[in-house]
């Protein structure tokens, strides 16, 4: 399964916007299934964007977590990627390119925040 990271933003926001320090109970986001949204808590675990309970099993097809909670570095990473149109725009330029590593969307994601401050090189 192929890392999504509107799937990420996605999971990031709801955590985020969530009144409890904790995740809530379930999340379900439309046009991702359980197993992709378990799966991307789990890499995002091993990423230290979020706390979350390893919970997959001899029958899991994919690897999965529960999310617990967001990390400093989440909240670090969605207070940048929580505006629409930063997003988009870090998307628009990331696109160029096709797949990057996670540290190229976090560098491109501040560099266009910076950028819309006017405080960008």
């Amino acid at each position: 399964m192929k890392r999504d990271m509107d799937l990420v933003r996605n999971i990031m926001l709801i955590l985020n916007e969530h009144d409890h320090g904790n995740a809530p109970q379930r999340i379900e986001i439309e046009g991702y299934s359980a197993e992709q949204i378990g799966y991307h808590c789990f890499i995002m675990n091993e990423a230290g964007l979020i706390e979350a309970a390893d919970c997959t099993s001899m029958s899991s097809v994919s690897p999965e977590a529960i999310p617990i909670r967001l990390t400093w570095d989440g909240h670090e990473f969605i207070e940048n990627a929580s505006n629409d149109n930063i997003w988009n725009q870090t998307k628009g330029a990331i696109s160029k390119l096709g797949d990057v590593s996670f540290a190229v969307w976090t560098s491109v994601l501040s560099k266009v925040v910076l950028d819309n401050l006017g405080v960008g090189n």
